[in-house]
């Protein structure tokens, strides 16, 4: 198990709750959800689309969509409150002490504008530095995230790169102010396997160079176990198991948890199909009573259905929000078949790692 070198908190989200207002009705986007950043450690959160993942970390931002309302909760960047902070205190946080790497980076580029200039704009507007040294720190960022010529790519505009160049440009432009917190929204989904590797690796070896912290938001716990010392499960707005790396991807408890690992592929998928997740997520609007997963978990209990799970003590570090940790309940394990998956895919981790 990987120990966190540093104990300093970064970030605290302390029950946090989003909604959104919809023709539908009041949707429950973020139930109550709380954690903490260390310094230089990355912290996964996992969960299929709409488990609130991206909503926490927009959050984090204070870059909500006009229908959003932080229902209740505090966010404390350095012990400040930013849910209290005013426009003009984010915009000097933003870039500066914590940055956001969006999934597609051809919505977050200037088609029409030299890269050169938009890390330009980035570090004038947020470090702030004289247009030399703003130039002299654009190459060293161009050279930071592994792109050759330095000189030569400040040039060229986003399309005479490729997909997975692009996202190193984006990388560069959220690292261009050394941010203490760095979110990293699904950077790695629009790549294939090869970039989602080189990104990956990109990110690790910056979080040393530079000692930022990281949210990496994924859907693919296959991806945690390179990327994260620490992981939290979002399903229906809410955490429901973190804890370790180690701990959530070898010793999961919870049953969607087990659906996430089940859906994970491996190398010898022609042997062995995906085991999907049974049904779909709940809506946000109208939760079921209790546990939202239960209708979808073939181990939910009776409790499920009447009564939402608080989060159970596993370890110190690993906990996880169902019934089957109550003392009273049955003795239920994870299906053999997510344990070889496991264990093929630990192979497949050491030999990565090892090379």
């Amino acid at each position: 198990m990987k120990e966190l070198v540093h104990m300093t908190t970064r970030l605290e989200v302390q029950n946090l709750s989003v909604s959104f207002s919809t023709l539908a009705g009041k949707a429950q986007a973020v139930r109550n959800v709380s954690f903490s950043l260390y310094e230089g450690e990355t912290l996964a959160i996992v969960g299929e689309s709409g488990s609130g993942k991206t909503v926490t970390c927009r959050a984090m931002m204070r870059l909500l969509s006009k229908n959003a309302t932080i229902e209740s909760g505090r966010i404390l960047l350095g012990g400040m409150d930013i849910l209290m902070a005013s426009e003009k205190q984010m915009r000097s946080l933003r870039g500066n002490t914590i940055s956001m790497i969006f999934q597609d980076p051809m919505t977050s580029l200037d088609p029409t504008m030299r890269i050169g200039r938009q890390i330009e704009e980035a570090l004038t507007l947020h470090c702030p530095l004289r247009r030399r040294e703003a130039r002299a720190r654009t190459l060293e960022l161009l050279e930071l995230v592994g792109l050759d010529n330095p000189s030569q790519r400040y040039r060229q505009y986003p399309h005479e790169f490729s997909g997975g160049q692009r996202q190193r440009i984006v990388i560069a432009i959220a690292l261009a102010c050394n941010p203490q917190v760095l979110i990293a929204d699904e950077p790695t989904t629009a790549l294939d396997v090869t970039m989602q590797a080189q990104i990956i690796d990109l990110l690790k070896d910056l979080k040393r160079k530079i000692n930022t912290s990281i949210v990496f938001i994924t859907h693919d716990l296959g991806v945690v176990a390179h990327v994260a010392d620490r992981v939290a499960v979002m399903y229906a707005g809410k955490i429901v198991e973190i804890g370790y790396s180690d701990e959530v991807f070898y010793d999961p408890r919870h049953p969607y948890t087990w659906g996430l690992l089940g859906a994970m592929p491996t190398l010898e998928m022609e042997t062995r199909s995906l085991t999907p997740i049974p049904g779909s997520p709940p809506s946000l609007v109208n939760l079921p009573p209790g546990d939202p997963f239960a209708p979808r978990s073939l181990y939910a209990l009776e409790a499920d259905f009447c009564y939402e799970p608080p989060l159970f003590p596993v370890s110190k570090t690993h906990f996880a929000a169902t019934w089957l940790l109550d003392p009273r309940a049955p003795v239920v394990k994870p299906p053999e078949a997510i344990a070889k998956r496991r264990e093929d895919y630990r192979g497949r981790l050491e030999h990565h790692e090892g090379i």
